[in-house]
């Protein structure tokens, strides 16, 4: 039997209430449970003692058995000291969406078209320099063939 330590949720609308419970996974999450093990008022301030509350003999015993805490349960036995903490990768936490990869990809192909036409008009004065220098040398040489005639 696959055992989980989850929370299974009370309490009436948007007034939510969890007790900390021992159950198989397969049942609903509101459902049959084997032994409840605590509760859980998001409700009140974080600072506030009442705001979890579980037998952590009770919640060790079920870890000896085998049973396996949600994250969230995980996270409030890493708080009592109950767990050893464990490292997390959100993985998806730092990667943008859809829609804004589009965005910073236009935004690089502006950039980058700016930089090519700075870069171009950058060398555009000295080429056309070059060709103002090409064409007076050319019409000096002429003019001095004409002279020489």
């Amino acid at each position: 039997m696959a055992m989980k330590i989850r929370l299974a949720r009370g309490g009436s609308k948007k007034r939510p209430h969890y007790a900390i419970v021992a159950s198989d996974s397969r049942m609903p999450r509101d459902g049959r449970f084997l032994e409840k093990l605590g509760t859980y008022n998001p409700l009140l301030p974080k600072d506030s003692e009442d705001r979890i509350k579980m037998d952590v003999e009770r919640v060790q015993y079920w870890l000896s058995k085998g049973a396996q805490p949600t994250d969230r349960v995980a996270r409030f036995l890493e708080a009592a000291g109950a767990k050893e903490k464990t490292e997390r990768a959100n993985l998806k936490k730092g990667e943008p969406g859809k829609a804004a990869k589009e965005r910073a990809q236009k935004r690089l192909d502006r950039e980058e078209a700016a930089r090519a036409a700075a870069e171009e008009a950058k060398n555009a004065p000295a080429a056309a320099a070059e060709e103002t220098s090409v064409e007076v040398a050319d019409e000096a040489a002429a003019d001095a063939a004409k002279a020489d005639e």
